[in-house]
């Protein structure tokens, strides 16, 4: 019984040791190896208690490893499937808001480079932007601004 526990254990820390994972991500990829009912959540309760996983370690990480090439929408829906509270979802969102057309640019820069030569490659550079889930309003001022 305990030899389950270490290895259920074992197995989320060599998971979190490679990134930071909520704990329902970490249930999801763990409960195929629980021996026995219960063992799964005693073993994430206590690397949870110790500090090992930390929801808000997770949005940051997911924020800083995303934003500089997505949108506040797509980063919102990596954070809602990993099962993250709604709230640090939302300040985290929130927080992208400020600087979703800075970024928007640096990725359309990265991207495209130059104004859109006519209405097919203005419509390509625009689903582009869109599908990396920056706003719709953003996208249609960055392109408004750059074809001027």
């Amino acid at each position: 019984m305990a030899f389950g526990q270490l290895s259920l254990k074992g197995r989320a820390l060599r998971l979190l040791a490679g990134r930071e994972y909520s704990r329902q991500e970490l249930e999801r990829k763990l409960a195929q190896h629980e021996p026995e009912p219960g063992q799964l959540k005693q073993a994430l309760d206590e690397l949870q208690a110790k500090g090992f996983i930390d929801e808000q370690r997770v949005v940051d990480s997911v924020v800083h490893r995303r934003a500089p090439r997505l949108g506040a929408g797509r980063i919102r829906q990596e954070l809602q499937a990993k099962g993250l509270d709604a709230e640090a979802v939302a300040a985290a969102v929130a927080g992208l808001q400020a600087t979703e057309a800075e970024r928007a640019r640096e990725v359309w820069l990265r991207k495209f480079g130059t104004p859109p030569a006519d209405a097919a490659q203005r419509a390509k550079q625009m689903r582009f932007l869109l599908a990396r889930g920056f706003g719709a309003e953003v996208v249609s001022r960055l392109l408004r601004g750059i074809d001027a």
